[in-house]
């Protein structure tokens, strides 16, 4: 399929808030991870619906994989893959609610 893979700007924020706090600890695992990140959200675009449908919201156009305790939430749309958010896996989606709205 091969889709265009976009960020938002509020999950380029997430991932860059995601890094930040790891680095505090560990400028080596903060890299590693953003680039584990990367590289899936990079291969979402071939394989659009190889994450599961995000149980919370019940939507096949939005999915999430995970990448260590984080979820990659995007949205499926006809010419692209739109990444929402990254978030850490207790976080809860309804505070991220209005981002995932969009047509597909």
């Amino acid at each position: 399929m091969d889709l265009e893979v976009k960020w938002s700007p509020e999950a380029i924020e997430d991932l860059e808030a995601i890094a930040e706090y790891i680095a505090r600890d560990s400028e080596y695992y903060a890299r590693a991870v953003v680039t584990e990140i990367l590289s899936v959200s990079r291969s979402t675009g071939e394989f659009p619906l190889i994450g599961r449908i995000v149980p919370e919201i019940g939507d096949e156009h939005i999915r999430e994989r995970f990448i260590y305790s984080y979820r990659l939430v995007y949205r499926v749309e006809s010419v692209r893959i739109l990444i929402v958010a990254v978030i850490h896996g207790k976080r809860l989606l309804e505070n991220i609610a209005e981002r995932i709205g969009g047509s597909t």
